[in-house]
């Protein structure tokens, strides 16, 4: 939780009765009400603007966003009814895909880090690191599920991976002008060593031999040592078993030329042959080297049971930061963390990194993974949803308080079959629909998912704001697919009174495609018939004109306002040939002089009185 550029805002009404205030967290938001607890001394009503996922704001993990949402949705799709077997080898290649994205956007970070001198801009590279040291770890001992021999494989590498310093002190130690005595030499070499990279070991070492011929014996007899460690083979046809007896055998020759004093001529060398069979309190005194009480558990087990179960790990690993690790200190969230997972506790794992880490998107995707890996099937919560829907739920729920991660969300939520539907259906009502093309963003969202009521009310949201702006063929557009008769008719309506007014339509393109939206209300039904009118008229189709025309007046759907007007459009028609012998036609003769006579007139404002105005029609008609 950070506070943003100390923004400060005055809440009206709140704090000037001297009342204490109190907050709540909503979804992005915070909502600050006054409580009935008066202060004790002074109080002002200001509160300082804080955000609880700040990390959705960096450009940079955006993209971790944006890039895991692709992941996300492509792990969802892989076929439940496949063999378990099967789906193994895709679990992993997702993890490594998830690990792959951690780590671009950490190495992003770090450049940035590196640039600028706000010490704030380290702290997310730090928190990315923590991430995918789980995460690696998560991978090797559930997703990953490594058997004995190849877990120790896996364990090392994952220390390989992240004590990335040794390889930076080997650039500056051989690229120094004499390597050999660099002060950093033999903390290179030890450090090889302790990570189970004898061969980089060996090649360091051959230097400082090739420099003392007085001494190249003992330091062939340790480059043999070093290249006869046996390491496991996973894709060898040696069982587990014959790994386990051939190791012994050069524990046992380490062990006997360290009691020959075979190196006591060389401390350095006598070190090196003290950790490989082992010794605790040889590797304890090179915690600086080791950095962590887990690499000194991932060396331990090296160098002491290479075949170690997973079974056996919980124990190796408490008492590995027992012995590391400062009494007097209590360990780190993170310590405590990876001591979860050694420990194969899942849910402790989880529920510790949601309490540890900063926002929901580890803890959301991880124990997604995890859950398609069948391994939290067991795990409900009380209230209803299970655990990894309750994660995704809120982490989907954070990413809608941002202006464009919103839409990612909607994916998360299409995939929480129980409350997914009802989160979405809440949140997309909560979107700002600041332009148009956002709103036909989140309108198609909704109109893929068939959320009717959603749809009604953005278009209704949408067509009140362009009826204000005065843009009638927006609003009308609107109310159309909102299929909001009501709106439609009064905008329809707009349509008729401008027309009056100007003497010709706006947004003719609209008006003339109606097609059947037209039949939403009567009066809309009358604006798109009308200006087809007027289009035939134009084209000079005066007998279809009439037609229509005569149509309009006796399907009674014209407002009265307009009786008039259709009045005046009638009598240039009867000066056309073609018409009046149409009109003068003895079916349709009595229809036009009741309806325009008798009923229209009637109602029509006019100064003079009907009986003169009834016959001057009379007369022009004929």
């Amino acid at each position: 939780m950070n506070e943003v550029d100390k923004a400060i805002s005055l809440i009206p009404g709140v704090g000037l009765k001297q009342k204490h205030v109190g907050f709540e967290w909503g979804p992005g938001d915070i909502l600050v009400y006054e409580t009935n607890f008066k202060l004790q001394g002074p109080g002002f009503p200001f509160v300082h603007v804080v955000r609880k996922d700040e990390d959705i704001y960096s450009p940079i993990l955006r993209k971790l966003f944006n890039e895991s949402h692709h992941i996300f949705v492509g792990l969802q799709n892989i076929k439940d009814d496949m063999p378990s077997k099967n789906k193994k080898p895709q679990f992993v290649s997702v993890s490594k895909n998830y690990r792959s994205v951690i780590r671009a956007c950490m190495e992003e970070l770090q450049q940035v880090a590196g640039m600028c001198c706000d010490w704030t801009a380290g702290r997310p590279v730090s928190i990315l690191l923590a991430i995918e040291l789980i995460w690696n770890l998560c991978e090797v001992l559930f997703i990953d599920a490594a058997p004995a021999g190849i877990l120790l494989l896996h364990l090392l590498d994952w220390v390989r991976l992240h004590k990335a310093d040794v390889d930076e002190k080997v650039r500056e130690v051989l690229q120094s002008e004499s390597p050999t005595h660099h002060h950093a030499y033999w903390e290179v070499v030890i450090s090889f060593v302790l990570q189970g990279r004898m061969d980089e070991a060996r090649q360091i070492l051959m230097k400082q031999a090739n420099l003392q011929p007085a001494s190249r014996p003992i330091y062939q007899l340790m480059d043999s040592l070093l290249q006869k460690m046996p390491i496991f083979n996973p894709g060898s046809t040696q069982t587990l078993t014959e790994f386990d007896v051939k190791w012994r055998h050069w524990h046992e020759e380490c062990d006997r030329y360290l009691q020959d004093n075979s190196f006591a001529s060389n401390r350095h060398l006598e070190t090196i042959c003290k950790i490989l069979v082992g010794d605790e309190d040889t590797m304890l005194e090179h915690k600086e080297l080791l950095g962590t009480w887990y690499h000194f558990l991932v060396s331990r087990l090296l160098f002491f049971h290479p075949t170690v179960k997973p079974s056996e790990l919980h124990y190796y690993a408490q008492s590995s930061m027992d012995m590391f690790l400062d009494s007097r200190s209590a360990p780190e969230p993170l310590d405590s963390i990876l001591l979860a997972a050694f420990e194969f506790d899942l849910h402790q794992v989880i529920k510790d990194c949601s309490i540890a880490l900063n926002n929901w998107w580890f803890v959301a995707h991880l124990t997604d993974l995890l859950d398609h890996c069948k391994l939290l099937q067991s795990h409900n919560l009380h209230f209803g949803s299970n655990l990894r829907e309750f994660l995704v739920l809120e982490y989907a729920s954070g990413l809608f308080s941002h202006h464009s991660l919103w839409q990612l969300a909607v994916d998360y939520f299409d995939h929480c079959p129980e409350f997914g539907r009802v989160y979405l259906e809440l949140q997309i009502e909560r979107v700002p629909l600041e332009t148009e093309r956002k709103a036909l963003k989140v309108l198609r969202i909704c109109e893929q998912r068939q959320m009717n009521e959603q749809v009604r009310s953005i278009c209704k949201i949408m067509a009140k704001r362009a009826l204000s702006n005065n843009r009638l063929g927006s609003a009308l557009s609107w109310s159309i697919r909102a299929k909001d008769a009501a709106f439609a008719t009064l905008i329809s309506e707009r349509f008729l009174q401008d027309y009056c007014t100007r003497g010709s339509f706006s947004d003719l393109d609209l008006i003339d495609n109606l097609g059947p939206a037209m039949l939403l209300s009567d009066r809309l039904t009358f604006l798109g018939k009308y200006r087809e009118f007027h289009r035939l008229y134009g084209e000079m189709r005066f007998t279809e004109a009439a037609k229509l025309l005569l149509s309009l007046m006796t399907a009674k759907i014209a407002p009265r306002s307009f009786w008039m007007t259709l009045l005046t459009d009638a009598l240039p028609l009867l000066e056309q040939k073609e018409v009046n012998t149409y009109v003068h036609n003895a079916e349709l003769q009595r229809p036009i002089y009741n309806l325009l006579i008798n009923n229209h007139f009637k109602s029509a404002r006019t100064t003079r009185s009907n009986r003169h105005g009834k016959h001057e029609l009379i007369r022009d008609l004929e």
